[in-house]
């Protein structure tokens, strides 16, 4: 009953842009960054174009991050429908939509909701709990992020947040609606059932040459065998590239004296801090008593020197360090203001500085720790100036090669041998190849939609002429060439004349079946007799029906207003059933903890409708305009 509510909690996933910040910061920010021309926007909202770049980009992302959650069952032709597509344009239009509002109202957080948000990221915790600066400030900087960048987009996600929170906690479920669907979902029906399988009424059955014959001929694409192929075919693809490269010790020698910066471990120091925060407003009394607790607190260090965390935790006001007895883990120049830099790198190791003051306020540094500047030497680094050299060269011998391989099978198209030699791959063969992808063959290079269309072409077939060179895959190039051809044909009707008395066989014993089955229906809805059923059991829509499960559908949707009442229904391959619902009753003790769950599932439910709504009242506020036509959904924007 409340399948329903469970699948279309997804209708508004998109739409809501919900973003859970984990996930944010290590997919990237690219989503928020225009990197289109505006001249090619494909929507347009509040005056600001929507991209074509950004489109594709959202389409790369969703089928990315697809192919990482689903595995093996990654299929990306579900992504490469116009639906989905639309899908695609229809979330970056809402929230344009939704960032146009904010923008529009001055709405954000405040600090404290920003800094608790931050802190409470497990990706940015360390396994005792306490947050992990160097963690927090890698992850950023991964992404070209800095902690301002960072700090901006998640305030404007969590301002998202709020606002759709607001209007999702508008709608209510009324308590009998919700009751009243529970009801029906735990609604039990006492049900007899009456059957009349296949199997009684196939004695009666006499299947006649010419029954075979007319099943043979209505039925023909039964029977069909599609046109097939025996090809030949080469593969091209980085495989071959590698075998053809090799990196010389001279050059990786090279390469490493010209980069030795890339080899080069800059000083890294690590520092804690202490934070009496000054508000920029402050009235002078308020910057003098600051200044007075900053001191005294340098004080308590002084005195103390070796309890500096456990001062920072009782004393620091910097939410992102405090907890975390004030670590800033390793420091990169840039990240911090200047004069708080400024001080880390004036501090010989395990020093305390002076009172340090910056926009925010009084700071109280320590370095933690010095590593001094390293130089990787050329044997720990060859393996991977090798690597990267041999990249560099692939990708330049890729285009040289592949030029080679287009040009060699189309110049010399009566065969796949001279590319084979010239470029020393293996001729593969593929039996009973047909006009469509075939499960069978799985991700074979030639079970591809581009290359079956080669190969079926007119010049492949009659003249028996190479395809062109095919791009199956990124950097995956494929030839084929027609070996045999078998045209399209229908099987004899003497080799499948067995399977097809075995099928009318079956029909027409299901025919009686459900003829007899009938009859005994309106029988006994005229009469209310009972003779013939089998025991009474109870059918349910939260419970393993006792039944077939297409008779217990049945019986549940069947009209109890008069009882006992009757329905019929064809149970396909079994025969048919008649079933008598004699009772109808709600549990002794109904599962209230499932009814409260079917009441907060119904509540959401309209809550999303009610955001949907609101969003498409933004839409119209912010007068959208998609730009692009419903034909062009159709192409293939992400490959």
């Amino acid at each position: 009953m409340f399948d329903f509510v469970r699948n279309h909690k997804r209708i508004m996933q998109g739409a809501l842009l919900l973003l859970i910040v984990p996930s944010f910061v290590f997919v990237g920010i690219e989503s928020y960054q225009d990197r289109g021309n505006a001249a090619e926007g494909v929507a347009t909202v509040a005056g600001q174009k929507v991209t074509q770049q950004e489109w594709e980009d959202a389409q790369r992302r969703q089928i990315d991050q697809a192919r990482q959650a689903m595995g093996p069952q990654f299929d990306q032709k579900l992504f490469d429908t116009p639906e989905a597509k639309q899908a695609v344009l229809n979330n970056l239009v809402a929230e344009r939509a939704i960032n146009a509002e904010i923008n529009r109202s001055h709405m954000t957080v405040g600090d404290e909701a920003l800094a608790k948000t931050i802190s409470s990221i497990q990706a940015f915790r360390k396994p005792d709990g306490s947050f992990d600066m160097e963690q927090y400030k890698a992850a950023l900087a991964a992404q070209g992020m800095t902690p301002a960048m960072f700090d901006q987009r998640l305030r404007r996600d969590l301002t998202a947040q709020q606002l759709a929170s607001s209007i999702q906690s508008t709608a209510f479920a009324p308590r009998s609606v919700s009751n009243r669907l529970s009801n029906i979902n735990d609604q039990e029906r006492e049900v007899q059932e009456l059957l009349f399988p296949i199997t009684n009424f196939l004695p009666q059955v006499k299947v006649t040459d010419e029954m075979v014959k007319a099943y043979y001929d209505k039925n023909a694409q039964l029977f069909s065998i599609p046109e097939q192929v025996k090809a030949e075919y080469v593969v091209f693809d980085q495989a071959v590239v590698e075998s053809q490269v090799q990196v010389t010790d001279a050059e990786i020698t090279e390469y490493y004296n010209k980069n030795l910066k890339t080899y080069t471990t800059p000083e890294q120091r690590s520092a804690s801090h202490i934070l009496i925060t000054v508000p920029r407003d402050a009235k002078p009394a308020d910057q003098a008593a600051a200044k007075a607790k900053a001191e005294s607190v340098l004080a308590e260090v002084r005195k103390n020197p070796a309890n500096f965390a456990e001062i920072a935790k009782a004393n620091s006001q910097d939410p992102g360090s405090a907890q975390a007895g004030g670590d800033l883990g390793v420091v990169e120049k840039g990240v911090f203001v200047k004069p708080v830099e400024d001080a880390i790198y004036a501090l010989k190791e395990g020093e305390t500085s002076q009172l340090v003051q910056s926009e925010f306020g009084w700071h109280i540094i320590k370095v933690t720790a010095i590593k001094p500047a390293a130089q990787k030497p050329l044997d720990a680094a060859k393996e991977e100036i090798a690597a990267d050299l041999k990249k560099q060269k692939m990708s330049k011998k890729y285009s040289e090669l592949a030029e080679v391989f287009s040009n060699t099978v189309y110049e010399q198209s009566d065969s796949l041998k001279p590319v084979a030699d010239k470029l020393q791959i293996k001729i593969q063969t593929v039996e009973s190849l047909s006009r469509k992808p075939s499960p069978v063959l799985g991700d074979s290079p030639v079970n591809n939609e581009k290359f079956l269309a080669a190969i079926f072409g007119t010049d492949a077939i009659k003249n028996k002429r190479n395809t062109e060179a095919v791009e199956v895959a990124p950097s995956v190039l494929v030839a084929g060439r027609v070996v045999e051809f078998k045209p399209a044909s229908k099987r004899p009707l003497a080799e499948v004349e067995a399977s097809i008395r075995q099928r009318v066989t079956l029909e027409e014993a299901g025919r009686l079946a459900r003829q007899a089955g009938e009859q005994k229906l309106a029988a006994v809805k005229a009469s209310g007799d009972a003779t013939g059923f089998g025991e009474a059991k109870i059918v349910t829509r939260t419970k393993e029906p006792p039944f077939n499960p297409t008779g217990a559908i049945a019986a549940l949707k069947a009209d109890v207003s008069k009882l006992p009442a009757y329905v019929g229904v064809e149970l396909p391959g079994q025969g048919y059933a008649v079933y008598r619902i004699g009772k109808v009753a709600q549990p002794a003790q109904p599962d209230q903890a499932r009814r409260q769950q079917e009441a907060q599932q119904i509540a959401s439910l309209l809550g999303q409708q009610e955001m949907y709504n609101y969003i498409e009242a933004l839409k119209t506020k912010a007068k959208v305009k998609i730009n692009v036509k419903p034909a062009e959904l159709g192409t293939n924007q992400a490959e």
